[in-house]
């Protein structure tokens, strides 16, 4: 798509996000089902012209109007209220009610769909979203997995009490979520939580201590990790609780937000500190299980964490595309330009791969809420794999995007700055790079997760492989690639010495799954793009290469056009 009238300063301000999307309009007849799709059309579109235009401008603004705490009320009553720019309350409501994204996988109708909807739809309506806007799709995701995790470990009393308030799309009644677990103390290693807890003689449970990073802080519904009186020391002392903002009554509930952060990113976003004074909770499961069923939550975040690592990336590279597009230096549009080529080459190639892991690991999470147990084990790795090499590469893609709106791209007027700034916080919410590449080999020790990532994706190489698309040579170094990897996960996973290498694990494992992952893509759906993805993958980030010598792609390699 080219402006209808040339400027010297390209402004992609608009434009639909959806339809100019290509490889998303490619891939979405694979993923989704023929009727749920021709369904979803209409939501993607109207979602997709939001995000190029009124959401863009609603994030902007939030952005350089960020909350304010207010502590007191003019009476002098303590209420420690977040005061929210309207610009970003009104992305609220499209978020939370008029999408339905916190919400659609705890309904049995959203958007006019009947029945259960599918993750995968939710994450292609986020795709969109963060495109525009990623601080409010923390908040998004912290309800949608508050909501899970009470579903699964709450009691029955306690979930029919809570959750009509979280599946519900009324704006004026629905809850946010949020989960208070960072202390000063315990960041990544959560067994050093200090935060107690002990009934009153009433029996009713209650909290005290300081939690130290908590986004979203005013949300109606809070999960807690805390420490029973009593019980002993470590992760096997921690339970879990939901703390209400407010009590039944009305009344605020007992603790404050003692101060809001100033973050690099995610400006639009609360995020606070928050001290319990004997603050009235709900215990949650198991008591000493805290960290188990906490982990659940924490698990569905990354996997949200990932998805809009892959969407900030998206919307960097097209930024990127339009600018060598329609920008003109030295008498040649950039795109024609080789280095600018290469440039663009090598971002499109990190937001593919986000792109399909996401919609591989979507597919995971719905096979394994039907109860397969083979595809509980592919989510539990894919997750973190997903969460570490995304994230990572999210950061890189923007800052690369950036560079190529030159100067421009370094005002804030613009998207790009901000895609910067946001991308940095996905390598650190719910665990930084480090702690994520470690649970990569806990899922591979403790879930048996390394067989099923062998077994889903060597299928997926076996039915591409026999497509004239995908040639001989080049399944071999897929087949061989895929083995490698897991052969050195497997002596990782399994010599505590090995954990140096987590990281590398982690980056092999996602680089051979996404390869493979595209190439079958490709070989579905017809698209030779999709498959020199996969080979440039397999090229760049997996394979040996000689820095002194030029690229080039196997000649074997080639498929039948």
């Amino acid at each position: 798509m080219r402006c209808a009238a040339a400027h010297p300063v390209p402004d992609r301000h608009g434009q639909n996000l959806y339809s100019t999307d290509a490889e998303l309009l490619a891939l979405l007849p694979l993923y989704l089902r023929p009727e749920l799709l021709a369904h979803m059309q209409p939501h993607f579109e109207r979602l997709g012209a939001l995000a190029g235009g009124p959401l863009d401008e609603l994030a902007r603004t939030a952005d350089r109007n960020p909350p304010t705490l207010s502590l007191r009320t003019r009476t002098g009553n303590d209420e420690s209220r977040v005061m929210k720019h309207p610009a970003y309350v009104e992305m609220e409501r499209l978020a939370f009610s008029e999408f339905g994204l916190a919400a659609m996988s705890h309904r049995e109708e959203t958007l006019g769909w009947k029945g259960k909807m599918p993750p995968l739809v939710k994450y292609v309506l986020t795709y969109l979203f963060v495109q525009a806007e990623f601080g409010l799709c923390c908040p998004v995701s912290m309800s949608d997995s508050l909501a899970r995790t009470l579903r699964r470990f709450g009691s029955p009393a306690l979930v029919a009490h809570f959750l009509p308030r979280l599946q519900t799309l009324d704006f004026d009644t629905l809850a946010q979520g949020a989960m208070f677990m960072t202390e000063q103390a315990a960041g990544s290693d959560i067994a050093a939580t200090l935060t107690r807890a002990w009934q009153d003689a009433a029996g009713a449970w209650r909290l005290s201590g300081d939690k130290w990073f908590c986004s979203n802080p005013d949300a109606e519904l809070a999960m807690v990790l805390a420490r029973p009186d009593g019980a002993p020391p470590g992760m096997q002392g921690l339970s879990l609780f939901l703390l209400p903002r407010r009590l039944d009554d009305g009344a605020l509930n007992h603790y404050r937000i003692v101060r809001l952060k100033d973050k690099l990113g995610t400006r639009s976003m609360a995020s606070g500190e928050i001290r319990l004074e004997g603050a009235c909770a709900h215990l949650v499961g198991e008591p000493g299980r805290g960290f188990q069923q906490m982990a659940d939550m924490v698990n569905n975040s990354r996997l949200s964490n990932g998805v809009r690592a892959a969407g900030l990336m998206r919307r960097a590279v097209a930024e990127a595309e339009y600018v060598a597009r329609e920008r003109l230096a030295f008498g040649q549009r950039l795109e024609q330009m080789p280095l600018m080529q290469r440039q663009l080459h090598k971002l499109r190639l990190r937001a593919e791969q986000a792109r399909t892991m996401v919609f591989q690991t979507a597919l995971a999470l719905a096979r394994a809420d039907d109860g397969d147990a083979d595809a509980y084990a592919l989510l539990r790795i894919l997750t973190p794999l997903i969460k570490f090499r995304a994230c990572r590469d999210a950061r890189k893609v923007t800052g690369d995007a950036m560079e190529v709106r030159g100067g421009c791209g370094y005002i804030e007027e613009w998207s790009d700055a901000r895609l910067v700034r946001d991308a940095h916080l996905g390598s650190i919410w719910e665990g930084t790079s480090n702690i994520v590449a470690l649970d990569v080999l806990r899922a591979i020790r403790r879930d048996a997760s390394l067989p099923a990532l062998q077994a889903h994706f060597g299928a997926l190489l076996a039915e591409a492989a026999g497509t004239p698309a995908i040639a001989p040579a080049f399944a071999t170094a897929l087949r061989q690639a895929l083995a490698r990897a897991a052969n050195l996960a497997d002596r990782v996973a399994t010599q505590k010495v090995g954990e140096r290498l987590a990281r590398q694990v982690a980056s092999a494992l996602y680089h051979c799954c996404s390869a493979v992952a595209m190439a079958w893509e490709g070989a579905r759906t017809g698209s030779l793009q999709r498959v020199h993805w996969a080979q440039a993958v397999l090229v760049h980030r997996v394979l040996p290469r000689d820095p002194l010598a030029e690229e080039a792609m196997p000649p074997e390699w080639a498929g039948a056009t």
